[in-house]
């Protein structure tokens, strides 16, 4: 049964806004949460990314908001710069009712001046990193004194990522009467630690998955070795010709290393894991949401920033240690009512990890053998479209309709060969199809958007 967001105690102004977004029926993990938060109950909500978990406690924060009280009264603490810009940009879009609201985002990779002076201006809401944070705190530059919601975001992957300290002393940093929400899409005995000493009576609330797995094709392939793992994931890939797939690896390593082969193997791919330079992965992250790149190779904790919905395929180079984590994975793929295909592979080692999935999913599983040499007579699918860079953003007032202007002024241009844009504090991004990328790239590099003119290049890995 459908649960309208009117149902709650929430303003009309912020009901207006949802409305205008087009939020009318609360998901399910909105509808268990959302009303607990909103009596001031410290809240465990476990669910999976793309649930609505972002507007459901970005909606508790905004309600406990005194907007005339120019001070900190919100923080959400996430594993990535990349997840932690996306729920910013989130609580901005639900808060376009509150006038003169302000959301920071703390996070390491980026440069400390600029953060700095935005302290010294204030805001009511931040958004960041535990590090990051962290430093703010200690270096008393951020005063958390008047806080009053504390949320934790993927807090299983900020254990994981060893985070546990810069948490803790946040948390000691914190007034003591305050509301306590903690997100996570696994539950692991080391976040009932963490909640025995930082929450007060939470009452959990669970949301098993956001979407009918059988909408995912799920295959399992027997491998022997990491050689053949690389050339197993060449097979797949011809056979299922994905033009937006996933493929997770467990490490760091593994990752650059199966990123590298299938380069130079001719496929459109890149690597996306925590030792790449922050601006790389954002490069990354923006060239395989504007379809530049067709095979993303991303560990769990780097994938957690990926805002992507039409996902044709993920891979399993390894099985997940955690069968959560399996699951999470997979449900990348197969959304908005698209059929997904989902591959593993496994080795005869893995076996005690085959055994828990087995379990945790209720079904067996028998290997299958891999795509035969025909597939190799497949063509490679390439990207369609190219993004470019624009050495210009929202300091320079410049705006998606600028950048598309400035395209289409160009009659050798039409609206429909350019994808999505994303303009940034001082860059910009534009995908467009491959056919027009050199007529594109001159277009913008020697016309003008605003007045003036800006330099611009292709993004390549």
């Amino acid at each position: 049964m459908s649960i309208p967001f009117s149902s709650t105690e929430l303003s009309n102004d912020l009901l207006t806004n949802l409305a205008s977004l087009g939020y009318n029926e609360m998901t399910e993990i909105q509808a268990q949460s959302l009303p607990l938060m909103l009596q001031g109950k410290d809240v465990i909500a476990q669910a999976k990314t793309g649930s609505g978990k972002t507007a459901a406690f970005g909606l508790a924060l905004l309600h406990n908001l005194k907007v005339e009280r120019f001070r900190v009264q919100a923080l959400v603490l996430c594993p990535t710069r990349e997840l932690a810009d996306q729920v910013a940009v989130e609580i901005r879009k639900l808060a376009r009712a509150i006038h003169n609201i302000k959301v920071l985002t703390l996070c390491g990779g980026a440069p400390m001046g600029p953060q700095i002076g935005s302290l010294e201006h204030g805001a009511h809401i931040i958004v960041g990193t535990p590090g990051r944070v962290e430093e703010h705190v200690r270096k008393n530059r951020l005063s958390l004194a008047e806080l009053n919601t504390l949320v934790l975001d993927e807090a299983d992957r900020m254990l994981e990522m060893g985070f546990e300290e810069p948490l803790e002393r946040i948390v000691a940093d914190c007034p003591s009467e305050r509301q306590n929400l903690l997100f996570s899409a696994t539950y692991p005995k080391k976040i009932e630690q963490l909640v025995s000493h930082i929450m007060t009576e939470p009452v959990k609330v669970e949301v098993k998955s956001t979407h009918d797995h059988s909408s995912i094709n799920q295959y399992f392939y027997e491998v022997d070795n990491n050689d053949q793992r690389i050339n197993a994931v060449e097979r797949l890939l011809y056979q299922f010709e994905p033009t937006s797939a996933i493929v997770f690896c467990n490490t760091k390593v593994e990752c650059q290393a199966l990123a590298d082969n299938l380069s130079q193997q001719g496929f459109d791919c890149s690597a996306l894991h925590g030792d790449l330079e922050q601006r790389d992965r954002d490069r990354t992250l923006i060239r395989f949401a504007n379809k530049s790149i067709t095979i993303l190779i991303a560990t769990d904790v780097a994938a957690r920033g990926i805002d992507v919905s039409d996902v044709d395929m993920v891979i399993n180079y390894h099985i997940a240690h955690d069968p959560e984590v399996h699951v999470h994975r997979i449900g990348r793929t197969g959304r908005a009512g698209n059929t997904g295909v989902a591959c593993s592979l496994i080795s005869h080692k893995e076996a005690h990890k085959v055994i828990r999935l087995e379990e945790y999913l209720n079904q067996s599983i028998a290997p299958e053998p891999l795509p035969n040499d025909s597939v190799f007579s497949n063509t490679k699918v390439q990207a369609a479209m190219v993004t470019l860079q624009i050495d210009g953003g929202k300091k320079n007032k410049l705006r998606p309709g600028d950048i598309l202007g400035g395209l289409t002024a160009n009659p050798a241009i039409k609206g429909d060969q350019i994808g999505k844009i994303k303009v940034q504090a001082t860059s910009s991004f534009v995908a467009v199809d491959k056919t027009i990328a050199k007529v594109a790239l001159k277009t913008i590099s020697e016309g003008k958007m605003k007045g003036r003119s800006y330099r611009v290049r292709k993004l390549t890995n």
